[in-house]
């Protein structure tokens, strides 16, 4: 296929899955087809049809002795802090980058239960045009959201407490990034006409007070100036929120966000995120922070506002990101930092941010390491980070 005919199949490609790109020069390499693959669709249908099987759990279904909240008040406990050897009974020590096993993390647990099967199953439906996996997805959505038996309050006042110390923290706000996929998933079934208009009201009515406690109250505020992963959450979720209940003004706050505070305050000359190389787990949190980044960028960008090809006047951009990381994707053994305290061997997986890029700047080598990663891990810490699953539910 010679360079003309590889453009026109670039430019089809994304006029049929929407993706407002600037069109590059050439594309050798087919993403719709590995998408739409026989092994794609089989893995995704395997795990649909079980998830048919399976009942929602919300946060209702469980509660800690050590929440400040009821019994519809989303609750975890801070990741790092661990009972002090010396007392106890007492507050709670930290150890960064070490995760207390005895934390309660049901409801962490529930919600990426959720966030999994509902994009699954919708996947599944795109997939298969089946409605029965949209019926189930619609009885997850249901019980989150609507019922007012089992719904979760619209806040995260006690997420990732600390015993003896705090009932709740502004950082537990990204703990539910899981909501981020789900939404998408959301949009998907709007557009295909497929949520009755009393529920989908009812579900946007949720986002709307969830999204404006985020922006408003001061554990949001907190959470948006934290300056490292955190904010790139903050700023992701709430784009993506308001995308879904149609608030604008949100949107371009958080499109400014990007411009002004996450790219030029967290990202260093060479691409690195130094904030998260700092840390305990300096390569996971930077693939972390790289894909949610991706995300805020995938969410924001506009025909006429294209994220992806933005820069600083110092010449930041999401470009030298992920070529900074990209190499240390493809080798991990050839990472020159330090190797995170725990979990090390378990990155990488399909990280969103190979996908992604690999679209926008029409990077065959992104899309050729992202087909080869693993893309259904099953660790615990690792589903907990790798909150992007269903490629179909964001290009198709």
């Amino acid at each position: 296929m010679d360079q003309k005919s590889n453009s026109l199949h670039f430019l089809l490609f994304c006029i049929t899955f929407g993706i407002s790109v600037l069109i590059p020069q050439t594309i050798n390499h087919d993403v719709k087809s590995f998408i739409f693959s026989k092994n794609e669709k089989e893995r995704v249908i395997t795990a649909a049809k079980n998830f048919l099987k399976e009942v929602p759990i919300t946060i209702t279904s469980s509660t800690s002795p050590r929440t400040a909240g009821g019994k519809h008040d989303y609750f975890s406990e801070g990741d790092y802090w661990w009972p002090n050897p010396d007392s106890l009974e007492g507050p709670y020590i930290r150890k960064d980058g070490l995760t207390n096993p005895n934390n309660f993390v049901a409801h962490r647990e529930a919600l990426r239960r959720f966030s999994i099967q509902v994009s699954t199953l919708v996947a599944a439906y795109k997939f298969t045009g089946d409605k029965a996996y949209v019926k189930k997805a619609l009885q997850h959505l249901n019980a989150w959201f609507v019922n007012e038996k089992t719904k979760m309050n619209p806040h995260l006042k006690y997420a990732q407490a600390i015993k003896g110390i705090s009932t709740g923290r502004g950082i537990g706000i990204i703990d539910t990034i899981h909501f981020v996929e789900i939404v998408q998933a959301i949009i998907v079934l709007e557009k295909a006409g497929l949520i009755g208009v009393e529920e989908l009201n009812a579900i946007k009515d949720w986002f709307t007070k969830y999204t404006d406690w985020l922006f408003n109250d001061q554990f949001g505020i907190d959470e948006r100036d934290n300056g490292n992963n955190h904010s790139t959450c903050w700023n992701m979720q709430v784009a993506q929120y308001a995308k879904l209940i149609g608030d604008e003004s949100k949107l371009a706050f958080c499109g400014n966000h990007f411009k002004n505070e996450l790219l030029p305050k967290q990202m260093a000359s060479d691409g690195s995120f130094p904030l998260e190389l700092k840390r305990t787990k300096p390569y996971g949190y930077s693939l972390f922070n790289l894909d949610a980044m991706a995300m805020v960028v995938q969410i924001l960008s506009t025909s006429s506002d294209n994220l992806w090809n933005y820069q600083t006047e110092d010449g930041r951009n999401m470009k030298a990101a992920v070529e900074f990381m990209f190499p240390y994707i493809k080798d991990k053994m050839k990472w020159p930092y330090r190797k995170d305290v725990m979990y090390f061997d378990d990155w990488p997986v399909r990280q969103p941010s190979l996908l992604f890029a690999g679209i926008f700047y029409n990077e065959q080598k992104y899309l050729q390491l992202w087909e080869k990663l693993n893309p259904a891990p099953v660790g615990d810490e690792i589903i907990r980070n790798f909150f992007i699953r269903q490629p179909i539910l964001w290009i198709a």
